[in-house]
């Protein structure tokens, strides 16, 4: 049975989800500057439309002259993400009133308040910054932490708990999967913010090679100066094959990974959860060579991050199910051991012992 705040938590979720989209049509449509102020636009809290407020934007932005459309694109995103941080700040307020219940998580709805409020300030820092790559990346990253916290959490409430005993094997390929999927969405933005999604124009190969030209120091060069303006990219063509190629090898090992997490699922029974991992993946690396063949169509480029949202929940979803234990308790005892209301409530612990796992 799902318990109180179940709804609101699994509305931020699909909200969440809308955001990411939001943000990846903005920075696909080249809108990433189409307000050069934050958080407003030119000044004020809609696009400039009255002769008087272009009039106003042109004295005080000179150099970044109106495009109506851009504006319109990223103050959509700005309107859903605002939208998103009230209703998180809803979910961490209500979880704080209600912390002395034993079914209420109270830390997660903070943590995930507190990196909403830092995805605000990569927001900004995206603007005033002129699309630094590093920033940008951390952005794209901060909105897939805010929409898979908000998954668990959502799963938190929704009364279903993970099995009790999991072979420990697929603790470690669930883990090692999310994480593999964490990184490859990281590369993802990286490739993104570069502008190096079509650094090779072909597939399999790169430039008809298998090993082209690429440069790798430039490519992943972290430290590199701010400014003054890298709407376009900036990097030399090596340097955004390197990016692109690395991304391709990323998304390989994730593939490998992947098929053998799901035959660890179908191992233990859960057909299911292996099903949805095979469909996801199956999906996502369609997408991803769709986005070569065709040279990154805009309806393509953003289904794949949507694709790439839809496999981190799929691994977030695999990862409750396939909890590490947490408490190890000896077989005569198992029988008069309870658990805490809270942690029962919560479904947070496991049990290491002689009990037989269901799925």
């Amino acid at each position: 049975m799902a318990k109180p705040g179940f709804r609101l938590a699994l509305f931020a979720t699909l909200l969440a989800l809308v955001v990411v989209l939001l943000g990846a049509y903005t920075r696909l449509t080249h809108a990433g500057l189409g307000c050069p102020d934050w958080p407003g636009c030119y000044g004020f809290i809609s696009v400039p439309k009255s002769e008087a407020q272009l009039a106003h934007a042109e004295l005080h932005f000179p150099d970044t002259p109106v495009e109506a459309h851009k504006g319109w694109n990223e103050m959509v995103h700005r309107y859903f993400a605002g939208s998103l941080g009230l209703v998180i700040l809803l979910l961490a307020a209500r979880a704080y009133r209600h912390r002395h219940r034993p079914e209420q998580p109270l830390k997660l709805p903070l943590f995930v308040l507190a990196v909403v409020i830092a995805q605000a300030a990569f927001g900004m820092w995206t603007v005033t910054l002129k699309l630094w790559p590093q920033v940008v990346t951390g952005h794209l990253l901060g909105g897939f932490a805010t929409l898979s916290l908000l998954f668990l959490l959502t799963l938190r409430l929704s009364g279903v708990l993970p099995a009790l005993t999991v072979p420990r094997r697929l603790q470690h390929w669930a883990t090692a999967g999310l994480l593999l999927v964490i990184g490859q969405i990281a590369l993802g933005g990286w490739v993104s913010s570069n502008y190096a999604a079509v650094a090779c124009i072909d597939f399999p190969t790169c430039h008809g090679q298998w090993l082209p030209p690429a440069d790798f120091a430039n490519g992943f060069h972290l430290t590199q100066h701010i400014g003054p303006n890298y709407l376009g990219g900036q990097l030399d063509s090596e340097a955004r094959t390197a990016i692109h190629v690395t991304h391709r090898i990323g998304a390989l090992l994730v593939t490998l990974v992947l098929l053998g997490l799901a035959w660890q699922l179908r191992a233990v029974g859960m057909t299911r959860l292996a099903a949805l991992v095979l469909v996801a993946l199956a999906a996502q690396v369609g997408l991803g060579i769709s986005n070569v063949l065709f040279h990154l169509p805009l309806p393509v480029a953003v289904a794949h991050n949507a694709g790439g949202a839809a496999l981190l929940l799929t691994l977030v979803l695999v990862n409750y199910h396939a909890r590490t234990s947490l408490v190890r308790v000896r077989r005569p005892a198992f029988a008069g051991w309870r658990l805490s209301p809270r942690k029962q409530a919560n479904g947070l612990i496991t049990i290491k012992g002689e009990m037989p796992w269901r799925p």
